[in-house]
């Protein structure tokens, strides 16, 4: 009887337990080395006096994504996993004391519009339709095959694809075509809003990224039963109940190379040998430190970095019934935010201001009864030696300031839990480059294709995976990443 092909992934990001599962899945005996004593990288969780925290992503759509790692499994999601779809996926709140309901229903939303912004309901249902067509044809093949092989881009979905792509969603910007569709500049805001899912900016990223409404709007977005973690909880269990073994507390030093073949890891000084090893740590700091490729790694510089966030973490002892799980506060000069953000890399003195509240959907367990677990995230500029600590106390004073007017309640006193997350602690928590959340922005024409593939072509056996590498950024992209890197390995293995 013949041996199990061995697979060792480098980190257990929430790319890094999709891949597991998958692999565990294909035969290999699989080995996950993490530096940190927990699963989910980015999506970990914490607790203070009672007050529940998500630390990081806090919007869950495509629930596909992960029912079908359970199906391919063979396990039964139910005994791991629950989620609800939200009846409303965001409330938007402006300056001038405009607050809209993005309802669920589209016909609902395209009335709100109607009635708070001046809009046509034809306005706001074709700019979806338009939205989930650019999806379908082109993001989907995007999004779900790798760009960087000879094979993928023959089929006749590519080509589909291509002839689908129609020049403005290119040579456009995301903001140019938000604002030739809709009429109020607020409207425009709501919806070049987007362009932050994946840290980048409105008015340089490509029309193309308008196809991001479509996965809230269209699809919908949900709520996991026990807040994000539990998203992380189930695929650290399936992983386990697939035989993985996971590593903790276990840097990986770097990744031995023999004849331009990845041939194992070295941990704790020792060898350990493999026959792949897929790497989840942002792709920079593989070449950087694992490689010790230091001139790859500059050319990987070259592309810009996406944004990155400051987050409070707030125990709020009361009940806002106006706010509900996702809330945006609007700065009111959104171009000069962004022009901030990426190129004066310095703070911007509106934020537009971010809350998720997950005790709005489970009272008294997310946080105490009569209160809520705020999490207020503001995009903040990637690090490049800023003063942090100036910028989070002023980043602070002009939060609160901002939610005093537009809720028209003094916050500070009800603020009776905090903690605070900026660049420099994502970068060293999370191997995050620059603290930047999505590694390269998106602020390119080709930017897509020029995110590292999901293979080294250099490298035999080396496979890379994450919000660093192809597809991109976000919990959706990052589960997609691992699809495309196991049938990449998939092929290889038949090739031998």
């Amino acid at each position: 009887m013949s041996h199990s092909p061995k697979a060792i992934i480098i980190g257990a990001g929430i790319a890094g337990l999709a891949s597991a599962i998958r692999l565990a899945v294909q035969g290999f005996a699989v080995d996950v080395f993490e530096k940190n004593t927990y699963p989910g990288g980015k999506l970990s969780d914490f607790e203070l006096n009672g007050y529940r925290f998500d630390a990081g992503p806090s919007l869950f759509t495509q629930p596909q994504n992960i029912e079908e790692l359970f199906t391919l499994a063979g396990e039964p999601i139910e005994d791991y996993f629950a989620y609800s779809k939200m009846p409303i996926s965001c409330n938007y709140f402006y300056e001038d004391g405009t607050m809209v309901h993005a309802y669920a229903d589209n016909n609902l939303f395209a009335k709100e519009l109607v009635n708070k912004m001046g809009e046509t309901e034809q306005s706001l249902l074709s700019y979806l339709k338009r939205s989930e067509r650019m999806y379908k044809d082109i993001g989907s093949v995007f999004l779900n095959h790798s760009l960087h092989k000879k094979n993928t881009l023959l089929k006749a979905y590519v080509l589909k694809a291509v002839k689908a792509t129609r020049l403005p969603y290119l040579l456009s910007t995301m903001h140019r075509m938000n604002a030739a569709h809709f009429k109020n500049p607020k409207t425009v805001q709501l919806f070049n809003r987007y362009a932050t899912y994946n840290g980048s900016n409105p008015y340089k990223a490509p029309g193309m990224l308008s196809l991001i409404p479509h996965l809230e709007h269209n699809e919908g977005s949900f709520y996991p039963k026990g807040g994000m973690i539990s998203i992380t909880n189930a695929l650290y269990q399936l992983a386990i109940k697939k035989g993985v073994s996971f590593h903790f507390n276990t840097p990986v030093e770097r990744i031995i190379l023999q004849e331009k073949k990845a041939t194992g890891v070295v941990v704790n000084h020792e060898n350990i040998f493999a026959d792949i090893i897929v790497s989840n740590m942002d792709v920079y700091f593989t070449y950087q430190h694992l490689l010790g490729d230091p001139h790859r790694s500059k050319k990987l510089l070259k592309q810009e970095r996406s944004s990155s966030a400051l987050i409070f973490y707030w125990g709020i002892k009361k009940e806002f019934p106006a706010l509900g799980l996702h809330n945006i506060f609007f700065a009111k000069d959104y171009r000069a935010e962004f022009d901030h953000l990426f190129r004066l890399k310095k703070m911007y003195e509106d934020p537009t201001v971010y809350i998720n509240i997950t005790a709005k959907c489970e009272p008294g367990l997310q946080a105490p009864d009569g209160k809520e677990n705020w999490f207020v995230m503001v995009n903040a500029p990637a690090n490049v030696g800023q003063d942090w600590d100036s910028y989070r106390a002023k980043y602070r004073a002009a939060i609160i300031a901002k939610l005093n007017r537009l809720l028209q309640t003094d916050i500070e006193p009800l603020i009776e839990e905090e903690q605070v997350l900026d660049p420099v602690l994502i970068e060293s928590k999370t191997a995050s480059f620059m603290g930047s959340l999505y590694g390269t922005s998106s602020n390119s024409k080709m930017a897509a294709f020029l995110r590292h593939p999901n293979f080294s072509k250099t490298i035999k056996g080396l496979y890379f995976v994450g919000g660093s590498v192809h597809p991109g950024g976000g919990i959706p992209l990052c589960l997609k990443s691992a699809k495309i890197m196991s049938e990449i390995v998939a092929g290889d293995r038949k090739k031998h």
